[in-house]
């Protein structure tokens, strides 16, 4: 057995002289222009807010301050705010808001939030957004807007040379703006050869079950789901 066979990183490749067998460096070359493909490809947001209407969870589709994909990049803080237009969209309260935002793979969010969100049976009594050029941090200015007690944001992580397309989920109690990272949960790398829909929509579970019992999330909150509880909705 070889160590490559235990880990998808790459490791043992060889050499030819001083430098990669070309095999290897092929690979690697295509990896690459993967992950720089997966940040820039494009949000089809009404085809997604579609495919979620069809499941029943009707969403509004909402745009960051990033006006376009160069300023999200160059501007981290605004993909962590609505742009006052979006911002006029939102009225009333939801106990939790549920997000799907494009983050750095909008690729991921294609192929995977649609299984995931069956998989985490999300009541219909929450809302859902879809937002265009955002972070994680967007769930904090929707949850503040709409009173929710939970946002759950689930988006394209940062994509890696072993896989474009990861899927993550962030829990925020009591979301508003200016929550740090340290108080939110996260639950990542959720892919075809990563964490499956139902191991993520069991942890996610756990998470708000807990969030509402203790009134909290982040460091002081632990993930310890285990593998033998029921599977819940949201």
């Amino acid at each position: 057995m070889k160590l490559s066979d235990y880990t998808p990183a790459r490791v043992g490749l060889g050499l030819a002289g001083d430098s990669l067998p070309t095999a290897a460096l092929l690979d690697f070359r295509l990896a690459y222009a993967r992950a720089r493909d997966a940040v820039y490809f494009p949000l089809d947001a009404e085809v997604l807010a579609e495919e979620m209407a069809q499941c029943g969870w009707p969403a509004v589709v909402l745009q960051s301050a990033a006006a376009n994909r160069d300023e999200f990049l160059r501007r981290p803080d605004q993909g962590r705010r609505l742009s006052e237009a979006s911002s006029q969209l939102l009225s009333g309260s939801s106990p939790v808001s549920i997000i799907v935002a494009d983050g750095l793979s909008a690729l991921a969010v294609h192929r995977h939030a649609v299984p995931l969100l069956k998989a985490m049976a999300p009541d219909d009594r929450n809302s859902f957004w879809i937002v265009r050029q955002g972070r994680v941090a967007i769930g904090d200015h929707i949850g503040e807007l709409l009173q929710a007690e939970l946002a759950i944001v689930i988006l394209g992580e940062r994509p890696g040379l072993s896989t474009p397309d990861s899927l993550g989920i962030y829990v925020t109690w009591a979301p508003r703006l200016g929550r740090s990272d340290a108080e939110r949960n996260c639950i990542s790398n959720i892919h075809a050869h990563g964490l499956s829909y139902g191991e993520a929509a069991h942890k996610l579970a756990f998470l708000v079950n807990e969030a509402r019992r203790r009134k909290l999330t982040g460091v002081a909150l632990k993930e310890t789901a285990g593998n033998s509880l029921p599977q819940h909705g949201i």
